[in-house]
């Protein structure tokens, strides 16, 4: 590595930490003060303010990066550039007969490798910490009340409702599932005190524990009921080891998760969890998950795409003002979110199939930047 190529990413490097610091600063001073009554108030369960604020914020950073690296990675390529030019250094190395592409190939490199990172982070990183990443302010210990939205489970036709989840004890306050027919023998509702999601764990099948069963009454005297001879209502007269006489299981491979916090788990999930859910025969995700799916795919090259739309913007016009850059930046990435965002709420909303709304802003905006990068080969 060459001494120019060393500059080149120092200053590549702190042009990005500096966005990105003073970006996440920005972010977290206004949502501190406008949420701070509710960080007091779960400091009293948490034991300190201080520490309670910094891993919730340490965890939102991380989200913070997975939206904002690519946008950054642009500002950061296109301010060094600029910078080296109103320097006269870029002139210089041109008339040593160093091609411009050549000087410019570390700050490539180098953006190219902060898509490489965000990738990682999205699917190594940010899936460990879904469940701290989906908290909001107003429920930073997971004991507060969430509204339930009603679902269905697809492969047993049961909904699932009750009045509100609680994330910390994975428990749903007074559960009341409708059954289908097939499971009516004991009547269409289960009705309980509280349902807690239980993993499967030996023989025992994932699904809700419900205890102090209302509806049906006398649940310790009826049989277990099945389908498709499966058992999915389980009650103490066939497992007497594991449920007490009040208590009962419905088996269902509908997580605590996918069910408290939808929006949450597909927004923090990897690619490879999500592909998990569109397998799962008892979720039934829309459009959105596969028009997601298929973005997540294309998101590196879409960064990559963006680079080089931007970058010839300040070569070709050795362009010396480090505001006019910006601005220029700010422009192409408007343009490119604002029609990627669009292309993705069509194929969501079944106009457009997923595949084709997440790869056509690839095919619209690849050929614009080889054209423009033509120049950054001379």
């Amino acid at each position: 590595m060459q001494i120019i190529d060393r500059y080149l990413l120092r200053q590549f490097v702190q042009t990005f930490l500096i966005c990105y610091v003073s970006l996440v600063g920005l972010y977290i001073v206004i949502d501190a003060f406008a949420h701070l009554d509710n960080f007091m108030e779960a400091a009293e369960v948490e034991g300190g303010l201080a520490s309670l604020m910094i891993s919730y914020y340490a965890y939102q950073s991380l989200a913070f990066f997975n939206l904002t690296s690519g946008m950054l990675a642009l500002i950061a390529g296109m301010f060094t550039v600029t910078w080296i030019q109103r320097h006269n250094e870029m002139t210089a190395l041109m008339a040593a007969g160093i091609p411009r592409i050549r000087v410019v190939k570390p700050v490539l490199i180098a953006a190219a490798s902060m898509s490489l990172i965000a990738v990682a982070n999205r699917e190594l990183v940010i899936p460990c910490f879904r469940e701290k990443l989906s908290r909001t302010t107003t429920d930073l210990v997971g004991d507060k009340a969430q509204e339930l939205e009603p679902q269905y489970d697809c492969q047993t036709d049961v909904l699932i409702c009750g009045r509100s989840t609680f994330a910390a004890e994975k428990r749903i306050s007074e559960p009341h599932f409708t059954l289908p027919a097939e499971l009516s023998l004991h009547g269409r509702d289960l009705v309980a005190e509280n349902a807690f999601h239980r993993p499967a764990e030996n023989d025992r099948p994932a699904g809700y524990l419900l205890v102090d069963v209302r509806q049906p009454k006398n649940i310790a005297s009826l049989p277990s009921l099945l389908l498709d001879e499966k058992r999915v209502i389980i009650t103490p007269c066939d497992e007497p080891q594991w449920l007490k006489r009040d208590e009962c299981f419905l088996v269902s491979n509908v997580t605590f998760d996918q069910l408290s916090d939808g929006h949450g788990w597909k927004q923090y999930a990897s690619t490879y969890q999500l592909i998990g859910g569109l397998r799962n025969p008892s979720l039934d995700f829309g459009a959105g998950i596969r028009v997601a799916i298929h973005s997540r795919i294309v998101s590196p090259f879409l960064d990559i795409t963006l680079l080089f739309l931007g970058m010839p913007l300040v070569l070709t016009r050795e362009n010396r003002n480090v505001f006019a850059a910006i601005g220029l930046c700010i422009l192409v990435v408007s343009v490119f979110v604002l029609l990627t965002l669009v292309l993705q709420h069509l194929g969501s909303s079944y106009y457009l199939s997923p595949s084709l709304a997440a790869w056509a802003p690839l095919m619209l905006f690849v050929p614009a930047a080889v054209w423009m990068a033509g120049n950054m080969w001379e």
